[in-house]
């Protein structure tokens, strides 16, 4: 369902003639590490007069660094990526409950908190990669990586990505602990090499040579469309790809997300920074600046997103799987996953 941009606009014109425009701040604690997201903070500060106030980080220093401030952290917004990250600010309690009509009309319900202590605001799907030359016949889901057929020919991540650490909590959600045991087991057992890297070195591997499958975030791919990537771009023709799991659940979706601090000392504005993530200019932003999916429906993709292709997404309830993150964890650790 199309989210209504003309609410939201008239509810973001409401609340900038109401937020003490010129006097206003707005503390920012963000993990994302991305320039182009610039244009969202400059944009924000045009349109308000308020003044973002950045501190940037590691999100789990960051999520430290506010526990340990308590009552007197200056922050207002944490925005970070992945679930996992979200849940462990949630579960930390440095988040807050928020109302707002704009936020639960324009986010789709699987992409909030169940309690409303964070929205998501980008997308990114977690597929499947693989060589054209080489895989005639590549896994059509995330159970067929651990085929016996593939044995030797993946290359992942640690187990303590936090991309992984949310796909497989999501597998709990949809099949079970049993069924997502069998799953991390059967990986370790079709892994090329030893987990390392991010996810473009993955695809650096396929490129290279040591892997014919590659599990990862689809921005990383779509960046290395738009733009060079060394190792990536100049070969990016004898890469192909599958978004998982057509036929049942969808391809898992990976958040960027944010959430207002528990001690916000500037909570209407940190509220009304949410609102404007979820406009449609920086919707785009997070498409064109970055090649992610947004999550409001209807909104524009970037070029080098829109090639991926239409596929179905996973709407598992996200609040839902970060419940399963811990058993998710003990599952890496006895199937040996490093």
């Amino acid at each position: 369902m199309l989210k209504s941009s003309t609410c939201f606009a008239a509810a973001l014109s409401a609340l900038i003639a109401t937020s003490a425009a010129a006097e206003g701040e707005l503390n920012l604690y963000s993990s994302r590490h991305y320039d182009t997201d610039e244009n969202l903070y400059s944009d924000f500060e045009k349109a308000t007069g308020i003044t973002i106030n950045r501190i940037e980080g590691k999100a789990d220093e960051l999520i430290a660094r506010m526990e340990a401030e308590g009552a007197n952290s200056p922050a207002d917004i944490l925005l970070t990526v992945d679930t996992s990250r979200l849940s462990r600010a949630k579960n930390a309690g440095i988040l807050q409950p928020i109302e707002s009509a704009v936020l639960e009309e324009r986010i789709p319900n699987n992409l909030q908190d169940s309690d409303n202590e964070w929205f998501g605001f980008s997308q990114r799907g977690r597929i499947i990669f693989f060589d054209k030359e080489n895989v005639a016949n590549p896994p059509a889901t995330y159970a067929d990586l651990a085929k016996p057929e593939y044995k030797g020919q993946i290359c992942i991540r640690s187990s303590s990505n936090t991309y992984n650490q949310t796909l497989l909590a999501s597998i709990v959600t949809h099949e079970g602990p049993e069924a997502a045991k069998a799953w991390a087991e059967g990986i370790v057992a079709n892994m090329a090499r030893e987990p390392q890297g991010g996810d473009t070195d993955q695809l650096r591997g396929i490129v290279s040579g040591e892997c014919d499958i590659a599990v990862s975030n689809t921005y990383y791919f779509a960046r290395a469309i738009r733009k060079d990537v060394k190792g990536v771009s100049a070969d990016i023709d004898a890469i192909g790809w599958v978004f998982p799991n057509q036929d049942s659940y969808g391809a898992h979706m990976n958040l960027s997300g944010a959430g207002v601090a528990a001690n916000a000392p500037n909570k209407e504005n940190a509220v009304l920074f949410l609102e404007y993530l979820a406009s449609d200019s920086a919707q785009q932003y997070f498409s064109a600046g970055n090649d992610e999916f947004p999550a409001v429906e209807g909104v524009a993709l970037a070029d080098s997103v829109k090639s991926l292709g239409e596929f179905k997404a996973d709407e598992v309830v996200l609040s839902d799987v970060a419940e399963n993150l811990p058993t998710a964890q003990k599952i890496f650790n006895e199937a040996g996953w490093k």
